[in-house]
């Protein structure tokens, strides 16, 4: 129940933030949504309560039957050795133009804002982030990415008005747990 009265919480405060103005989230030009789909690593996101602290993260989306996303994120909290949890949610595209802007609901009434801002031409990494510039994502194919790569999706989120200096990257192994730069 706490969950959801965040949730409730986070979405209002996320709403109140889009209120005050600034610069719309520019996003790619076009996604397609059947090469989108697959698995996708966390290697960095702003920190929030939903994701504080999990290590290993993976978002799974597969193309439902009803034109929606199942979105299934996958993660550990706090330990490599604690089990995998899983949630469960839905999306769907909210700009069939581009394909890049989504709602995502995990808590009924609650629903995101999800805007892919970079996107690899081979869909090897992805930028995702929140109208409020609070909540971003650098999510890759592969559970590692090149520390270059890294930086130049850093400068990807500045160039849209993140503050690129509150992302912390994600521990995908058991090394990184503790790690300068890592949750």
């Amino acid at each position: 129940m706490r969950i959801l009265a965040s949730l409730v919480i986070l979405s209002m405060l996320s709403g109140c933030a889009m209120m005050r103005g600034g610069a719309p989230l520019e996003t790619v030009e076009s996604v397609d949504l059947e090469r989108y789909m697959g698995q996708w690593y966390v290697i960095a996101n702003i920190p929030y309560f939903g994701e504080r602290g999990n290590v290993g993260g993976y978002a799974i989306y597969r193309m439902r039957e009803d034109g929606r996303i199942d979105d299934i994120y996958r993660y550990r909290k706090g330990d490599f050795d604690a089990p995998e949890q899983e949630l469960e949610g839905v999306a769907w595209v909210v700009d069939e133009e581009s394909n890049a802007r989504w709602k995502v609901q995990f808590y009924w009434p609650v629903r995101f804002d999800y805007f892919i801002i970079g996107l690899d031409e081979d869909y090897r990494w992805s930028v995702v982030g929140h109208p409020s510039r609070r909540y971003a994502w650098i999510m890759s194919r592969t559970a590692d990415m090149p520390e270059a790569r890294y930086q130049a999706l850093l400068d990807l989120l500045e160039a849209h008005d993140f503050d690129a200096s509150r992302l912390m990257k994600v521990p995908q192994r058991p090394d990184q747990v503790g790690a300068p730069g890592f949750q």
